[in-house]
């Protein structure tokens, strides 16, 4: 009767009709024996994100964004319940389950068969993606490496001292030094590759979290990083995502230096707003996108500077580098046949972008108005 009783309640999850969904809700609800089920079909689905290509943090963030705390909860118990049966994870899954939250949460029979309901609607509603790594349980080649790479670990500490740093000259210097580092070993990495002592290594990619508000200068802070260092970053605006496409070494490190430079400067305008407070003048939305929009466009051209610096030190090195990048563009080409540029969608403030440009003008930048690339 169970199996039976989640059967049919599952079937609303193809409908719009909340009707229908209330309905099942109130069979499950009337039949505790069907608990178990119901669980594990939701692990069943669970494991159909995975083969359409999603990973744990993509599907939480979209269920963050879509539905309600409870919602996430339950996600990330189901989550760490189905993913707790595998002898092997890929990599980069490890510290996603690590930031679930999987805490229990209660509720009556119906309210809590009716959120798990509208939580399966989502999970079977998943296109599929172009996956950017292995699935959980498939052989692992090369073996993940124990612990973090020292150079990791560097860039992480001088970017933590930049973000914790009240004095902008500080953290300019610390952010001007992590992506330095980053230059480096990337053309480290290209010289190994060079002398073919790293192997075949071919671009990986991997998905980093573009959050409203204000995704759009986000996404153009995130490509302005990806392409300094080597990399293409192509923007998913209905999922909130970009994919970065790159070879692996240099990936971890724009995702480091992208997260670093937005909390700097989110915390550079909220500075200026307090100042523009001070002056009498209101916060408005129009100020904080142009604060974003100059500090991204502004940044880039400077990453991109220091990066062409370190590679004229080793010219011997930039055939190399070139080829890297070709990598990297078929790659990216292979991965997002039908990408597309997207215009600007900005609301002006002249105070906004003047106290952006400042910001980013203390780390050494120039203006530059990239395209972003979107996935059509």
């Amino acid at each position: 009767m169970s199996t039976q009783t989640v059967t049919e309640a599952l079937k609303a999850l193809y409908g719009d009709d909340d009707r229908a969904l209330d309905t099942a809700a109130s069979l499950l609800a009337a039949d505790p024996g069907s608990d178990a089920e119901l669980a594990r079909r939701g692990e069943e689905f669970v494991r159909r994100a995975w083969e359409r290509g999603w990973q744990p943090a993509d599907v939480v963030r979209l269920a963050r964004r879509d539905l309600e705390e409870a919602h996430v909860r339950l996600l990330g118990a189901l989550v760490v319940a189905e993913t707790a049966g595998y002898e092997r994870l890929p990599a980069r899954w490890s510290a996603q389950l690590a930031e679930l939250d999987a805490r229990p949460w209660k509720a009556d029979r119906f309210s809590y068969a009716t959120a798990v309901l509208e939580l399966y609607r989502l999970l079977v509603r998943l296109p599929s993606l172009d996956p950017v790594g292995p699935m959980p349980g498939d052989a692992l080649i090369p073996p993940p490496a124990a612990g973090e790479p020292r150079m990791l670990t560097r860039i992480r500490a001088l970017l933590a001292k930049a973000e914790a740093t009240g004095y902008p000259e500080e953290a300019e210097a610390l952010t001007a030094k992590a992506q330095e580092l980053m230059a480096r070993h990337s053309l480290d990495e290209a010289a190994l590759g060079a002398s073919g002592a790293s192997g075949a290594e071919t671009p990986g990619a991997v998905r980093i979290g573009v959050d409203a508000p204000y995704e759009q200068a986000k996404a153009i802070l995130l490509d302005a990083v990806a392409t300094a260092n080597h990399c293409r970053a192509v923007w998913n605006e209905p999922y909130g995502f970009s994919t970065v496409v790159g070879f692996e070494t240099d990936l971890e490190p724009v995702e480091l230096l992208y997260t670093s430079l937005l909390v700097q400067g989110t915390s550079a305008m909220t500075r200026a707003e307090a100042e523009q407070r001070a002056g009498g003048r209101k916060r408005t939305k129009s100020f904080r996108q142009s604060f974003l929009l100059a500090y991204a466009n502004r940044l880039g051209a400077r990453l991109a500077s220091t990066s062409r610096r370190v590679a004229a030190e080793e010219p011997t090195l930039l055939p190399v580098l070139a080829s890297r990048e070709v990598a990297v563009a078929s790659r990216t080409d292979e991965m997002f046949p039908r990408t597309r540029t997207t215009r600007v969608r900005a609301m002006w403030d002249e105070a906004g972008w003047t106290h952006g440009t400042t910001a980013a003008d203390r780390a050494g930048l120039h203006p530059t108005h990239p395209a972003i690339p979107e996935n059509s």
